[in-house]
Formats: C-alpha cells, structure tokens, sequence
C-alpha cells in the first residue's frame, strides 16, 4: 500500500499551512517599496589658529557639535587649550605653520629633512592630543612634492591623518597623501577670509549647498568674533536643512581619499 507523507495525513492542518503560505506569497507580492529617503548630507567644521587668546578659544569649545580644534604650536596657551579641548571630547590637531609662516616650528622650502623633522617633532610635543594636522598658510611649502611626501610617510609611521589647508592651487599634499593611502581629507570652503557675518552667513550657505550637492563639504574657519556670532547662531539650524555635522575623522572615513570634483578628477587629486 502506497504510504503517503505524514503531513497528508492531516488534511486541515495541511490546508491550513498551504493558506498561510499563499497569503504570505501575496503579501509580498503586493507590498508597496518604501519611498527612497533623500540622500545625505555632511558638514564638517575645523577651527584653525587656536591657542592664543583662552576665553576667545572656549566658545569654539561650546559650539553645539563636534569642531575640529586647530592649535597652533608657537601660542602662549597650545598645551593647556589642547587639553581642555581633549577633556571636552573634540578632536585636536597640530595647525602646522609653514612658508610662508615663520617662528621657530615653521617648514620652509629650503630646510634639509633633519630641520623639518625636528620642527615636526617639537610641534606634536607642544600641541598634545594632536590626531592629526593640517598647514597654517604654507602656499609655498605645501607645493614641494619631495618634502609633502616624507611629511605624508612621517604622519603614516605616527598613525596621524592630515588635512589639506588648500592654501594654495599649486599643492600637492593631498595628491602625497592619497598615494601612500594616508588618511586624509580637503578643505571645500574657507568661511571668513572677508571677517563680516554677511559674508560668513553667505560662506556658510555655500558649503551647506555644496554638501547637498557633492554628498559633503569641509569648512575651515577662525576664532574671529565676528565667525563665532555666525556658528553659535547658524549651526543649530543645520539639522533643519537636512545637514548632519560629523567630525573630522568620520568625513575623513565618508570620503575614503577619494578627491571632490573642486580637487581633482575621478575621485584623484591633480
């Protein structure tokens, strides 16, 4: 006698079964797809030249998000902000002064290796906490390809990341960096080069336009008082407008070296 399947033997629970499994299938087939949500935005803000005046620099500490501090290593207060900023959660970095800067931590073309290793090595000392720099000026330094190399082969052996200033069209720091696979990100827009808060109001909705058209975008203002009134007022308003402010590694991350169209082409630097 042909023995059939232990399950046919029990009809109603097999009709059961089958039905469950027939509105499941129609369910699926008749679900509506989900409304693709709009695509991100990122913003993220470094704070360069800082060090030199505290209650100055301490609003940039009370910003309501995560700036990224640029100390400068040559400032009466470098050691003692960089701290307050490590305890107050924000990244630090090394503002690194190059040509045409000057003191005594300043790059300038003509120096031997030796020289700029032992001003790179003075400066992380005097700026602790320092995940990683960016150039304070440095036009003319930052176009030096053989020294833009080592500093980008220094910062890979200190696990430090570098940001590019783009102080200058001629610099190749970033085009270094990307090549040795360094981690590393370019500045978008500087936001007080003119210090009125119209014009920082406009820089400002430059880079939130530019975030929202490239995907991100990497400011780089000062402590001016005329800035800070603009970001303590401004900045609060960036999740209203679709912005989501991250820090400087998580953009460094977002990018993954790759170069925005305002700095190179195919995602490479030129």
């Amino acid at each position: 006698m042909l023995r059939l399947p232990l399950m046919l033997h029990h009809l109603p629970f097999f009709k059961w079964l089958s039905g469950l499994l027939l509105l499941l299938c129609c369910c699926q087939a008749n679900a509506v797809e989900p409304a693709s949500a709009a695509p991100k935005a990122f913003l993220t803000l470094i704070i360069d030249d800082l060090g030199q005046n505290l209650p100055r620099d301490r609003r940039v500490l009370a910003l309501p998000g995560p700036v990224t501090t640029a100390i400068m290593p040559d400032t009466p207060h470098a050691a003692e902000f960089a701290r307050e900023a490590h305890r107050a959660g924000k990244i630090v970095i090394l503002h690194m002064p190059m040509d045409p800067a000057t003191g005594p931590f300043a790059w300038h073309p003509k120096l031997p290796i030796a020289e700029l290793q032992k001003r790179l090595d003075a400066a992380f000392q005097a700026v602790p906490y320092a995940s990683g720099i960016n150039n304070h000026m440095g036009s003319r330094m930052t176009a030096q390809p053989q020294a833009m190399a080592w500093l980008m082969e220094q910062l890979q052996q200190r696990h430090k990341f570098f940001v590019d200033s783009r102080t200058s069209a001629r610099t190749v720091a970033a085009a270094e960096a990307q090549k040795i696979g360094l981690a590393s990100v370019s500045r978008d827009v500087f936001l007080d080069d003119e210090r009125t808060e119209p014009a920082i109001t406009r820089q400002l909705n430059t880079a939130i336009k530019l975030a929202h058209k490239q995907g991100s975008a990497v400011m780089i203002g000062h402590p001016y008082p005329q800035t800070l009134a603009v970001l303590e007022r401004e900045l609060p308003k960036l999740k209203a407008q679709g912005i989501e402010w991250i820090d400087i590694q998580s953009m460094i991350g977002l990018r993954s070296n790759r170069a925005m169209a305002g700095h190179g082409k195919n995602g490479k630097y030129r």
